[in-house]
């Protein structure tokens, strides 16, 4: 919600709660895609529909690389057992086989969807005083929605800005802390 110039709104720092979000999300570097839903809570569950939902994707690949920090839901049997599952028959079927490469133990301002997050979230919800949760999902779906279009038309591998609100370079760097450190 921008204001027209000269016009700035105060929003309260400490607001009633309207509800609780959670978005699972993946960032393809190849292409600056990003593929994201809204979940009811953070488990394997939903680790394993966002891998169907890239498997499906890209379904036209030789190898999904997936990389994340090492979050229970990340790591979890269930998900590596479906992983493996997976890969007894991509070959035969045709489809990507799946990699990973996680994060070290307390590494996660490495991994370069959080600057991403990071810069979302500056954009579309520090300072927000959206009316409900629908509003704020609408906001962040067009967030993602207009930069995919626009490296959909124009591609560009991940570097150097991706979305615009990043404090650092969304790209794999020792030196790069994606996580902003001011927020949670």
């Amino acid at each position: 919600m921008l204001d027209p110039p000269g016009r700035h709104r105060v929003v309260p720092q400490w607001q009633k709660s309207k509800g609780c979000m959670i978005m699972t999300a993946a960032l393809e570097l190849q292409s600056n895609q990003v593929t994201h839903f809204y979940s009811l809570r953070k488990n394997t569950t939903e680790m394993i529909r966002m891998l169907d939902l890239l498997l499906e994707r890209y379904a036209d690949s030789r190898t999904l690389f997936l990389s994340w920090d090492v979050a229970s839901w990340h790591v979890s049997k269930k998900l590596f057992q479906r992983i493996d599952e997976h890969n007894a028959s991509a070959e035969a079927a045709r489809l990507p086989r799946v990699e990973t490469a996680p994060l070290p133990a307390g590494a996660q301002f490495l991994n370069v969807i959080e600057s991403v997050f990071s810069g979302m979230a500056r954009a579309v919800i520090h300072n927000s005083d959206y009316g409900s949760l629908d509003e704020t999902r609408i906001a962040i779906d067009t967030y993602f929605a207009e930069p995919n279009v626009h490296f959909q038309r124009h591609p560009k591998r991940a570097g150097k800005r991706i979305w615009g609100k990043e404090l650092v370079p969304p790209a794999f760097s020792v030196s790069n802390n994606c996580k902003d450190p001011r927020w949670r």
